[in-house]
């Protein structure tokens, strides 16, 4: 039986006392890989930081239903606890903390007990080698001086280190090259279960062709528009998003 993990219902949300997002809906179950498209200013980033609760963004009607609890009135930490994620699209640095530090403090945020060193080094040590990472890496003040490829694979790896139950991608493949979207993409596919959900918010198709995601939905003017299949994104691909413009939700 599909055991949902996500409802998002009628959800709005203003930026500054402008609406952004105007209704959207979405049902994500456990265990499926769902990517949200759009043009530029539809409002995608926007639901990615509502569904975390980034203080700049208001909830001003709807609901956000994670594995059964509503979780409007949650704090972003709590949201974190509960098994949310966020990979941003734009990581910051931060000076003074590396990254070895970071991510076991981050783990024992999130599961409430210490982490015995040489347990979590060890686990690290695979995590980054997956990623084609150097162990030198783990050492590096977080994101300073990081290549965007760098920093990418560094949000991969938090996500993998913390096994959230929902896991939501901001253009994490922005920027990248070819062979670092195909790393990028393997980490995420590494990381896909029956109990973990991932959204994937995209411009661009490379990272699809290996991902396969279940479901594609085309965001507009604060609305999801349409849903469907690859097929939905190779015609996004080959179209762009015009038709989808004037699109009514019905």
């Amino acid at each position: 039986m599909t055991e949902r993990l996500l409802d998002i219902k009628d959800l709005h949300a203003s930026v500054d006392d402008k609406e952004i997002l105007k209704g959207v809906n979405l049902t994500v179950n456990k265990g499926e890989v769902h990517v949200i498209m759009g043009p530029n200013g539809a409002g995608k980033s926007t639901l990615a930081y509502t569904l975390m609760n980034h203080p700049k963004y208001t909830v001003t009607k709807g609901d956000i239903i994670l594995d059964g609890e509503n979780i409007n009135d949650l704090k972003t930490n709590e949201r974190a606890k509960k098994g949310l994620f966020l990979s941003f699209q734009h990581p910051e640095e931060i000076p003074g903390v590396t990254v070895q530090n970071f991510l076991r403090t981050s783990k024992a945020a999130i599961t409430g007990a210490p982490l015995k060193m040489m347990s979590f080094r060890k686990a690290l040590k695979e995590k980054m080698e997956l990623l084609e990472i150097g162990e030198d890496y783990a050492s590096r003040y977080l994101n300073v001086g990081f290549s965007g490829g760098e920093k990418k694979k560094n949000e991969i790896l938090q996500m993998s280190i913390l096994e959230p139950k929902l896991a939501i991608l901001d253009e994490t493949d922005s920027g990248l090259d070819v062979d670092a979207i195909k790393v990028v993409a393997e980490g995420v596919n590494n990381l896909k279960s029956e109990d973990r959900s991932i959204i994937v918010i995209t411009h661009h198709n490379k990272i699809l062709d290996y991902l396969n995601p279940d479901f594609v939905h085309i965001l507009v003017n604060g609305k999801i528009v349409k849903t469907g299949d690859m097929s939905l994104a190779r015609d996004i691909e080959t179209n762009g998003y015009e038709s989808y413009k004037d699109h009514v939700v019905v």
